[in-house]
């Protein structure tokens, strides 16, 4: 686990109360890039790791092995930081990194590769978040394989640095390695990553003396370092000379201005050999807390991904947002988490520290209690998001009403605000999810943070934009599905992922999906997803050019919507029908299938309905050679397109009706009706004529194809 604890702070230490600080840079969760051009970050608290330093800028322009035997190196260079977590093994990596940066001017790329529970993070989602990072996007869905030759791809002709924080092993390392070696790879593990050539590892062991002495003094001020200097050395040597450790010890000593360096050292030594010295030391601040902050403490454990804002906090605990605050500023002054750079307060509970919490939560609060407060939290999660959307529907009187009934701290202002909350807490909304799946059951709360987020993201983000996360999510319930041979819930995953799937180009693989939705869907007995799925199927087909089949398989979802009474879907059915016996050329079928169309929506009186249906009957007959029809059902479809105020149909039409009297060869009304379509839509008519002229040639080319 990433070395977060040894930097948790990040601001100016004063005498009174010293925050950590020193040995550690920001590891993000997702991918951050360093754009060319842009000066690195300074690091002026790193303290300490000149040889470390030395030998690894030393071995970045080491000869390999490659070089020796005359051959090109084909892949990025690797340097390898290993350490224990809380060796600072983090903080040298960000320090190398800003001291070469200027090397590589298509800039830094960050990832780290295991989740704060120890959980490898899946290559394919790192792949895809570091071409975000660049730019660049890949399918939703695509597998491993080919993100990472995407990766690849890209960074062929950059020369960019990538720091891979955190590890687990050599394969996740391996399956980012860029084919290029112009780059440089920086990784940071427990360990030596087998199996990568020619890599060599420099270990981290404690800090020197003197290095570690100053961390001290950050946080104590130097008189009490002075004063007694044997003491101060006798406590980097408990620690260990580790920099975890040291800020934990001297955050204790900062928040006690009374207490000597000794004191300290003497309180260690009491405690034996009982355990790591970093346990050691995070037992003595953990017992000096008040039994409500400690508790808040361990349920931190709880938090997705490690991130928590106030609002989390609050729920975890059952307390208010204002004291969730003041809890999280105070653990951030202790050294116990770390508060981000961001416009909103985030803290992040740093990696090293968070066995030790999960031990105390899971020794000193009953299952029942743990169980409870993931329950609130993942509760608030879902009440915050309804609201991220709600404020999304500010002409819905629905959703006015949701909102106003929600507690003034679950409201945002703005869509704005919103729409800035969902995109810095995304990574712990994700994790989230992840959380509510976590024991393998898909249980109430867990459906309804699942549909609460995926609304959120479509309306704020677009279903086209954030389709690998929405692919991300239903994969999730996909997968809680297959393992419990849940039929219904199979179905439902099938078919949303089929549909990313076919909204972003990939309509082999999204029939597929329909597919085994349709089977689910029979084997839960469940109607509406048996039909979808038919009807989703025949929409495949037709995107594929095969009109055969996807008038079949429409057919199958019409009979079933028929047999059920559902009238409306089987109005909207035949004319589905209908388009594509217009596409392939069969025009007498379409025509009947427009009828029947008609006559649904008459029936149900869907007036925006008929209307549309109106204006594609009037179409086909034109395309039939029967103008004078085609006149008529288009008069009859203007008529109903004003009672239904679509003001964009009234004017295709009226468009449509000029071109069919210039056939008929009556160009004065022709004209007149162009006149009318051009003061209803203006500056937007010349795309209008050409999106109806281009929509006519291509059914048109499609006919003649056929008929060839």
């Amino acid at each position: 686990m990433t070395d977060q604890a040894v930097d948790p702070g990040g601001t100016t230490a004063s005498e009174e109360e010293r925050r950590p600080a020193a040995e550690s840079s920001p590891a993000p969760d997702t991918p951050e890039f360093a754009k060319a051009g842009e000066p690195p970050a300074t690091n002026s608290q790193f303290l300490g790791r000149t040889r470390e330093l030395k030998e690894l800028r030393a071995d970045i322009e080491r000869a390999g092995l490659d070089t020796i035997a005359g051959r090109k190196a084909p892949r990025a260079r690797v340097l390898l930081i290993a350490g224990r977590p809380g060796s600072g093994r983090t903080a040298l990596a960000e320090e190398l990194v800003r001291q070469v940066a200027d090397r590589y001017p298509d800039g830094v790329l960050r990832a780290r590769l295991t989740e704060p529970d120890g959980t490898p993070v899946p290559t394919e989602r790192t792949a895809r978040d570091l071409l975000t990072a660049l730019g660049l996007t890949a399918p939703a869905g695509a597998d491993q394989d080919d993100l990472s030759e995407r990766l690849r791809e890209a960074l062929a002709t950059r020369r960019t640095l990538l720091l891979l924080d955190d590890a687990a092993d050599a394969e996740q390392v391996d399956a980012l390695l860029p084919e290029n070696p112009d780059c440089l790879v920086v990784a940071v593990s427990g360990g030596p990553l087998t199996g990568i050539p020619d890599v060599r590892p420099c270990t981290l062991g404690g800090m020197d003396t003197k290095s570690a002495l100053e961390l001290l003094d950050r946080y104590t001020g130097s008189v009490r370092i002075t004063v007694d200097p044997r003491a101060a050395e006798g406590l980097v040597e408990i620690c260990g000379a580790q920099p975890a450790a040291l800020v934990l010890a001297g955050a204790w000593l900062a928040h006690r201005p009374t207490s000597a360096v000794a004191d300290l050292a003497k309180q260690l030594r009491t405690d034996g050999d009982e355990g790591p010295v970093l346990e050691r030391v995070f037992r003595l601040t953990y017992a000096a807390l008040p039994s409500a902050a400690a508790r808040i403490l361990r349920l931190l454990s709880l938090a997705p991904a490690g991130l928590v804002d106030p609002q989390t906090a609050s729920a975890l605990a059952g307390c208010s947002v204002g004291a969730a605050r003041t809890a999280l500023d105070d653990f951030t002054g202790l050294g116990l988490v770390r508060a981000l750079e961001s416009p909103l307060p985030q803290y992040e509970v740093p990696g090293v520290l968070l066995p030790l919490l999960r031990s105390l939560t899971e020794t000193e609060d009953r299952a029942a209690e743990i169980q409870l407060a993931r329950a609130r939290m993942l509760e608030r999660t879902v009440r915050l998001l309804v609201s991220c959307r709600a404020i999304t529907e500010t002409d819905s009187s629905p959703a006015r009403e949701k909102l106003a009934g929600m507690p003034r701290a679950l409201r945002f202002p703005n869509p704005r605000a919103a729409a800035d909350w969902l995109r810095i807490r995304q990574p712990a909304l994700l994790a989230a999810a992840r959380v509510a799946v976590a024991d393998g059951e898909l249980d109430t709360l867990a459906r309804r943070l699942m549909a609460a987020l995926v609304k959120a993201l479509v309306a704020h983000v677009g279903t086209q934009a954030a389709a690998p996360e929405l692919y991300g999510i239903h994969r999730l319930v996909l997968d809680v599905a297959e393992r419990r041979n849940l039929p219904r819930e199979k179905a439902a995953a099938l078919l949303n992922l089929a549909d990313l799937d076919a909204r972003t180009g990939r309509t082999t693989d999204a029939l597929a999906r329909y597919r085994a939705a349709l089977d689910a869907g029979r084997q839960a007995n469940d109607p509406y997803a048996s039909g979808r799925a038919m009807e989703s199927v025949g929409g495949a087909h037709q995107e594929l050019g095969d009109y055969d089949r996807a008038a079949d398989w429409y057919g199958r979802a019409l009979a079933q919507r028929l047999a059920r009474d559902e009238r409306a879907d089987a109005a909207r059915l035949h004319g589905r029908i209908a388009t594509v016996h217009t596409y392939a050329g069969r025009y007498g079928e379409a025509l009947l299938n427009w009828r029947s169309a008609v006559t649904g929506h008459r029936r149900t009186g869907d007036v925006a309905g008929l209307a549309r249906a109106l204006s594609e009957m009037a179409r086909v007959q034109e395309y039939a050679g029967r103008p004078e029809e085609s006149l008529v059902t288009c008069q009859e479809a203007v008529e109903w397109a004003r009672r239904a105020d679509d003001v964009r149909l009234q004017a295709a039409l009226q468009l449509r009706l000029a071109d069919t009297l210039d056939r008929l060869g009556d160009p004065t009304a022709a004209g007149l009706h162009r006149s009318t379509a051009e003061r209803m839509l203006g500056d937007e008519l010349p795309e209008s004529a050409s999106t109806r002229e281009h929509d006519r040639n291509a059914c048109e080319i499609r006919s003649a194809s056929d008929k060839d």
